[in-house]
C-alpha cells in the first residue's frame, strides 16, 4: 500500500493541483520546476557544481592519508604516549561526529551553500593550526577540529548533489562525489612523496598540513560562486531565488521562470511523508514511523562500514609497517616514503572500486551492491589473516598481503562506501535531508572513531591478527544489518521516494 504524502501544499481551488508522483500532490508550478531539474541534460554547470561540492570528500581522503603518513614523522619530533597517539588518530574522525550532526541540521535551517562556506573556512584555520603545533595535545585538538569541518561537509555535499543533479545522472554523480575520497588519498600520496623528496627532515609533516589548508582555501573561494540548492529554496518558499538558481543549471527562458516565481510567490514546496508545518520539522522526525526504517538502514551499516574503513585506511601504513613493509629503509623519511608508495598503490584500488561503483550502483541497485561489498570486505580481511598465519608470516606472503588490501578496498568502494553515502540523501525529504544524512554520517563517524581508537590498542595487545579478526566480524555485521533493514531501491526521483511505501 502506498503512503500518501501530506497534501498541505495543494494550491487553492483556482489553481489546479498536479500529481508529481503517486500520492505527491503539489502546486503545478513547483511540479514544473522539479521536472526541469530532473529532466535537464547534464551540462557544464552541473559538472562545476559537482566538483565544488566534492571538495569536502576529497579533503576527507586527503586528511586521512596525510595524518597516517605524518604520524611516524610526528612521533620522531614530538614525544607521544600510546594513548595520545590513539587520540591523535581518533580525534580526526571523532570531530566528524559533531560536525556531521550539526552540519546537516544547519544545512536544513540556513541553507546548503552557507554550510559549504563555513566548513571550508573552519578547515582552513584548523589545518594551519595543525601545521604550527608544538606539543601533542594541541595537534590532537587541531586535528579534531579538522574532523569537525569535514564532518559538516558530508551531509551537505550529498544533499546538494541529490537536489541539483538530473534524475538519471543523480546516482552516478553522488558515487563520483564520494569517490573523491580516493582522489584525495592519491593526491596526498603524490604530495607526500614530493615533499619527502624536496625536504627529507622529520619536520616535513608540517608542510603536509599546509597543503591541506591551501586546498581548503581554494574551495572556500570557489564555492562563493556556487548557487544555492533550488529544492531547498523552494522548500522555504523562496521561489524567486530558486528560479535564479535553476537558471544557473538549465538554459531555460528566464522570463518563463520569472513568471513561475511570480505565481508561486512565497508558497513553500512540500513533498514529505510527514505533515507540513509552519515550523521546520523537529530532529525527532527522522525517527517517526514513516522514516524509522530508513534511518536504521542509513545508520547501522554505515557505522560498521566506517569502523572498518577508517580503522584500516588511517593505519594502512601502520599495518604495513607491522608486516615489515619498508623496514629495510635506513631513515625515518625513507621508511615513510616506502610506506607511502605501498599505501598509494593500495589506494589506487579505492579509486578503481569507485569507478566500478559509478556503473554498478545504478545498474544493480544500492542494496545489492552494499551486500556484495560487505562480503568482499570480509574476504579481503580473511586473506590478510591467512597471510599472517602461514609459515613465515606476512613478510613471506607479500602477494597475499597486497591481494587482501586490494580486495578490501575494491569491494568497499564499489559497495558500502558508495551506497551508504547515497542512500540517506535519497530516502529523506528536502526538509529533513540534511538532518537525516547528517545523523547517519555522525553515527558512521562514531564507528570510525571506535575503529581508529581501538585498532592501535588491539594491535598493541594481541597483534595484527586481532585487528583482522575484528575487521572480518565488522564487515559481516554490515552485511547482516543491510539485509535486515533493506528497502526497495529501484531508481526513483527524490519525490517518488516520498510516495513509495518502502517498509
Amino acid at each position: 500500500m502506498q503512503a500518501r504524502v501530506s497534501s498541505a501544499s495543494i494550491p487553492p481551488a483556482s489553481v489546479p493541483a498536479k500529481t508529481l508522483a503517486p500520492g505527491v500532490v503539489v502546486h503545478p508550478d513547483h511540479a514544473t520546476l522539479i521536472s526541469l531539474l530532473d529532466n535537464a541534460p547534464l551540462r557544464l554547470p552541473h559538472y562545476v557544481a559537482w566538483f565544488l561540492s566534492s571538495g569536502g570528500t576529497l579533503l576527507d581522503g586527503f586528511s586521512v592519508f596525510m595524518l597516517g603518513m605524518a604520524i611516524p614523522l610526528v612521533v620522531a619530533e614530538i614525544a607521544f604516549t600510546t594513548f595520545q597517539l590513539a587520540f591523535l588518530g581518533a580525534g580526526l574522525v571523532a570531530g566528524a561526529v559533531l560536525g556531521a550532526a550539526t552540519g546537516g541540521r544547519l544545512a536544513d535551517r540556513i541553507g546548503r551553500k552557507s554550510v559549504f562556506l563555513l566548513d571550508m573556512l573552519f578547515l582552513l584555520l584548523a589545518a594551519l593550526g595543525a601545521a604550527l603545533s608544538w606539543e601533542p595535545w594541541f595537534l590532537i585538538i587541531t586535528q579534531t577540529l579538522v574532523g569537525v569541518a569535514i564532518g559538516m561537509d558530508f551531509p551537505v555535499s550529498s544533499s546538494y548533489i541529490a537536489e541539483c543533479m538530473p534524475h538519471r545522472s543523480r546516482g552516478r554523480m553522488m558515487v563520483a562525489t564520494i569517490a573523491s575520497q580516493s582522489v584525495g588519498m592519491l593526491l596526498a600520496a603524490l604530495l607526500v612523496l614530493s615533499l619527502l623528496h624536496l625536504h627529507g627532515a622529520a619536520e616535513v609533516w608540517r608542510f603536509f598540513f599546509v597543503a591541506e589548508a591551501l586546498i581548503a582555501a581554494f574551495f572556500l573561494v570557489a564555492r562563493m560562486q556556487l548557487a544555492e540548492s533550488p529544492r531547498w529554496l523552494m522548500s522555504k518558499g523562496r521561489n524567486r531565488e530558486a528560479v535564479h538558481a535553476i537558471s544557473h543549471l538549465i538554459p531555460e527562458d528566464r522570463r518563463d521562470l520569472e513568471q513561475i516565481a511570480t505565481r508561486l510567490a512565497n508558497t513553500p514546496f512540500h513533498a514529505a511523508r510527514i505533515a507540513r508545518s509552519d515550523h521546520p520539522p523537529a530532529f525527532t522526525a527522522i525517527f517517526s514511523a514513516p522514516y524509522r526504517r530508513r534511518t536504521l538502514l542509513s545508520t547501522a551499516p554505515w557505522f560498521l562500514m566506517d569502523m572498518a574503513t577508517y580503522g584500516i585506511g588511517l593505519f594502512t601504513a601502520v599495518l604495513l609497517g607491522a608486516m615489515d613493509f619498508g623496514a629495510q629503509s635506513k631513515t625515518v623519511s625513507a621508511h615513510i616514503e616506502a610506506l607511502t608508495t605501498g599505501s598509494g598503490f593500495i589506494d589506487l584500488f579505492l579509486l578503481l572500486g569507485f569507478l566500478v561503483g559509478i556503473w554498478a550502483v545504478v545498474r544493480f541497485g544500492r542494496i545489492r551492491m552494499q551486500l556484495i561489498g560487505f562480503g568482499g570486505m570480509a574476504l579481503g580481511m580473511a586473506i590478510l589473516l591467512v597471510s599472517t598465519l602461514l609459515p613465515g608470516g606476512p613478510q613471506a606472503q607479500v602477494a597475499l598481503v597486497f591481494i587482501g588490501f586490494i580486495l578490501f578496498n575494491l569491494f568497499m568502494n564499489m559497495g558500502p562506501n558508495s551506497t551508504t553515502y547515497v542512500l540517506p540523501a535519497e530516502l529523506f525529504p528536502t526538509q529533513l535531508r540534511g538532518t537525516g544524512a547528517g545523523f547517519a554520517a555522525a553515527v558512521a563517524k562514531v564507528g570510525a572513531t571506535l575503529g581508529v581508537f581501538l585498532l592501535p590498542l588491539i594491535k598493541a595487545r594481541v597483534g595484527v591478527v586481532g585487528v583482522l579478526v575484528l575487521m572480518i566480524a565488522v564487515s559481516l555485521l554490515g552485511l547482516i544489518t543491510t539485509w535486515l533493514f533493506r528497502v526497495d531501491d529501484r531508481e526513483r526521483t527524490l519525490e517518488e521516494h516520498q510516495a513509495a511505501d518502502l517498509a
